[in-house]
């Protein structure tokens, strides 16, 4: 058997069960398991420099980053599941609206949004050019600890509370998430919500079950694919990065174990995969085949 290199993430394989529809829009990329549907929505990608990186030696970079920098994509999910449509995330809200219409998905069939953390690139968008909710029927669900944190008076985060409670009359959802090897906190049927707490004081990701399937989004569990699947100690702009860590860590060693496929805000097109364990005891990414 050949020896496992351990930088090298980007294995194209297919990932049966999972059955890849047809791909169009060059932002979409979608798949069914079990009675499931999701659809990457891509906003595009770029590279981050290695500067940003928070606990990388010289010889980790040197070894999965030669160039000194890395690919990261910016990605929100549709999820179709016991009926809802659903929006995990909204992105900038860039290419958002022109993704959910290719889907022929209208603002207003959105029936929940759910988010794993508050940061720009993830709420941007919920609300429209005049300020209110660009998603009228939509009920957002967020942790409580995110909550709190962005409603405790802080004026730093005034702005991102102003967008939240743009939902707050009867359609915003604050809930407690459980840890991801505990019984699991369900929002609603095929939805669960474990805590992954570090990027963010309240960061969320989010179980999909279809028929005894599972899918993981994982919001920013990683931000650097590259280097922060062989080295899962690495981190990019976290708000405690020992909690970011350790729940990377939780993460990776959870679906490599059971064999539940990915998906997540940063990881390059098509945004979705398998976390393999090596022999030597790390991690590779195997991206879903196209």
């Amino acid at each position: 058997m050949k020896k496992l290199i351990k930088c090298i993430i980007l294995i194209v394989i297919g990932m049966a069960p999972i059955a890849v529809l047809a791909q169009g829009n060059p932002n979409i990329f979608t798949f069914k398991f079990g009675k499931a549907e999701v659809s990457l929505l891509s906003e595009g990608q770029d590279s981050g420099n290695s500067t940003s990186l928070v606990g990388a030696t010289s010889e980790m970079i040197k070894k999965c980053l030669p160039n000194g920098t890395f690919l990261r994509s910016y990605n929100a999910f549709l999820v179709r599941v016991s009926g809802k449509i659903i929006l995990v995330d909204t992105g900038y809200g860039r290419n958002l609206f022109d993704n959910l219409k290719s889907l022929d998905v209208a603002p207003e069939k959105i029936d929940v949004i759910l988010l794993t953390h508050v940061h720009g690139d993830h709420i941007g968008g919920l609300i429209n050019k005049e300020g209110k909710a660009a998603f009228p029927n939509a009920t957002v669900y967020i942790s409580k600890v995110e909550y709190d944190y962005i409603t405790n008076g802080d004026p730093k985060n005034e702005s991102i509370r102003k967008v939240i409670e743009t939902y707050r009359s009867s359609r915003l959802r604050i809930f407690q998430p459980a840890e991801i090897d505990e019984n699991p906190t369900e929002l609603f049927p095929g939805i669960q919500a474990f805590s992954a707490y570090g990027h963010t004081p309240g960061h969320t990701i989010f179980m999909v079950v279809s028929e005894n399937e599972k899918f993981l989004l994982w919001g920013d569990i990683t931000q650097a694919m590259a280097i922060q699947i062989p080295y899962p100690e690495v981190g990019v702009s976290d708000w405690n990065l020992g909690a970011s860590v350790a729940a990377r860590k939780k993460a990776l060693e959870y679906v490599a174990v059971n064999n539940i496929p990915v998906g997540g805000s940063h990881i390059a097109y098509p945004g979705m995969g398998r976390v393999v364990k090596t022999l030597e005891g790390g991690y590779v990414f195997e991206p879903v085949a196209r």
